[in-house]
């Protein structure tokens, strides 16, 4: 098995057990789930009958030929590339199979808020994928975080679109700070009272200690506060902008959609006709 992904090239080995050179001798790649099931098929000089799909995409080494190896190069893999191949040998009766896989990857990335101004949600979705993908949370130093359930649908082309999202709750991670703190405080406040009982002055400067660093912890969460209500305020108008100016681009991008899609079916409606002028030639 061979795995790729969509617009890579790729090599299909096929080689002859023991080496002979196959330069002038018929070669034949196929699928039989095609019609026709010609991917390339070498008749001494020309090719024979190829599946339009493969127009252009496939190639045999001459040198490689010399030295045995059948194997077929696949240039610009497409999804539907995706199968099992047949290398047959006909002056020798051998074949071998072998199958290909192609994956293809369109990641894209939400980011958006949902909430308080604390509460922020990340989502991931990614589309056209194959085979299935699995998603995984991690951040920069490779640990793996636990988020909501993976949603993965296979749509009508056989690829797969998968998608998470994971809130992360700011305010409750300040409010388990806050009482961690407070916890501490308390324990320090016991303290302070059993060397109050035995030494009033050291149970004050206790007290006034305690009181201080509570009161700089206190202002530093201020001002870390006000940094991150101003940062996500930041995120937020950024990611309105984007939002904005990809709803101004939709109308241009459909257009150049359409365009794409009438130049796709130009280019079939030619190469049936090619394919036609090819069979009533033979």
């Amino acid at each position: 098995t061979i795995i790729t992904f969509v617009g890579e090239d790729v090599t299909l080995p096929c080689h002859l057990k023991p080496a002979s050179d196959a330069v002038s001798k018929s070669v034949e790649w196929r699928r039989l789930d095609l019609d026709p099931t010609n991917v390339h098929v070498w008749n001494e000089d020309h090719l024979v009958n190829q599946n339009p799909s493969y127009k252009g995409r496939t190639s045999l080494s001459t040198e490689k030929l010399k030295q045995g190896d059948l194997s077929l190069k696949l240039s610009k893999v497409k999804h539907s590339d995706n199968g099992r191949y047949r290398c047959f040998f006909p002056s020798e009766s051998k074949e071998s199979t072998i199958e290909l896989l192609v994956g293809k990857v369109t990641v894209h990335i939400k980011l958006f808020y949902m909430g308080l101004p604390l509460l922020i949600a990340l989502q991931c979705e990614s589309a056209g994928w194959y085979p299935e993908p699995e998603l995984l949370w991690m951040d920069s130093d490779g640990n793996s975080h636990s988020a909501g359930p993976t949603e993965i649908l296979r749509g009508p082309d056989d690829l797969y679109t998968v998608s998470s999202r994971k809130v992360k709750n700011e305010l409750k991670q300040q409010r388990d700070m806050v009482d961690g703190e407070v916890e501490d405080i308390e324990n320090k406040l016991k303290s302070v009272d059993k060397n109050t009982e035995s030494d009033r002055a050291k149970g004050y400067m206790d007290l006034k200690e305690i009181i201080t660093e509570s009161k700089n912890k206190l202002l530093k969460k201020k001002v870390a506060n006000s940094e991150l209500q101003a940062n996500i305020e930041n995120r937020l108008l950024r990611t309105q902008h984007i939002h904005d100016k990809m709803t101004q681009r939709k109308p241009e991008v459909e257009k150049q959609l359409a365009e794409l899609q009438k130049q796709k079916d130009e280019i079939k409606k030619t190469l049936n006709l090619e394919q036609n002028q090819e069979t009533l030639n033979v």
